[in-house]
């Protein structure tokens, strides 16, 4: 199958490109530099020039290919305070790519999440402004599209995540000298080893039925407390409750330090047949690897 994958060397899509050319795949990338394209050629993809912020140049690579996987976000404006900005340009993207994919029978494999009928969960997902997008792709479903949602757990961990969720809690506990969490720190965050995200995209194209809703979590929740105090540890500082009413302050605004999410994996590895094999994340932040300072 040509597969096109938008995000090819990023984090995730780093992993994603290698899985699906082993399995036989052809894979282009999309590619917004000279680096990008090189990193993508790199991989064995072919490179196709482009940008998130013009999702007019898209189409044309989606005319060559028979499926996609959107990977890409605009990670530097969310993390610039701009999310609802980063969520605009990829309604765009994905209004783009799927247009392009409509009526053709094609497969469009997104991350997201749509409503599961938990009122509690609901609202969680709906209060994530990226929901739109997840609304957005799975609309496609009536335009002629075999559409499948990825539910990415917010901890996807590896020696290849620079940005996310524990770069993010271990840079703020060097800052401050102390790896915080909030009250109790009993909230959860579902964790996955990025191979073994990279696995169940691949499976997910091969195998997933249209409409489906993936979960990719290898560990439902890990208390985020569980989390500090491997980092303390592994940083020789202490483990500390930050009080609610200091936590904006402490962690530098990080928004999602406070979130709380069980995301079952189960459902999905009985679907596919997905078993991950890597180090969940605890044994990963042992590894080492997140805090190696050269």
């Amino acid at each position: 199958m040509r597969v096109f994958v938008t995000g090819a060397s990023g984090h995730i899509g780093s992993a994603v490109v290698p899985e699906l050319i082993q399995a036989g795949h052809e894979v282009t990338g999309l590619a917004r530099s000279d680096a990008s394209a090189a990193a993508v050629q790199a991989m064995g993809a072919d490179a196709y020039r482009g940008d998130l912020r013009d999702p007019e140049g898209l189409p044309a690579a989606v005319a060559a290919a028979d499926a996609v996987i959107h990977l890409a976000f605009d990670h530097a404006t969310m993390m610039a305070g701009d999310f609802a900005g980063a969520v605009a340009t990829d309604l765009a993207v994905v209004q783009a790519l799927g247009d392009a994919l409509a009526g053709t029978g094609k497969t469009f494999v997104g991350i997201g999440m749509t409503p599961t009928g938990d009122i509690g969960r609901d609202a969680a997902i709906e209060a994530n402004p990226r929901s739109a997008v997840s609304r957005a792709i799975a609309g496609f479903s009536d335009r002629g599209v075999r559409t499948i949602l990825v539910a990415v757990p917010p901890v996807t961990h590896s020696s290849r995540d620079k940005i996310g969720f524990v770069p993010t809690l271990i840079g703020i506990a060097r800052d401050k000298g102390v790896s915080g969490y909030v009250e109790a720190g009993t909230n959860h965050w579902p964790a996955v080893h990025t191979l073994d995200l990279a696995v169940l995209f691949r499976l997910a194209l091969d195998q997933a039925p249209a409409g489906s809703q993936l979960f990719g979590a290898a560990e439902d929740g890990i208390e985020v407390r569980e989390i500090a105090a491997t980092i303390g540890r592994h940083l020789g500082i202490p483990a500390v409750s930050i009080p609610a009413d200091q936590a904006a302050d402490h962690f530098k605004a990080f928004p999602f330090i406070t979130l709380d999410v069980i995301m079952p994996g189960a459902v999905t590895r009985e679907l596919l047949g997905w078993e991950p094999t890597r180090p969940g994340l605890i044994a990963d932040l042992d590894e080492s690897h997140y805090f190696a300072t050269d």
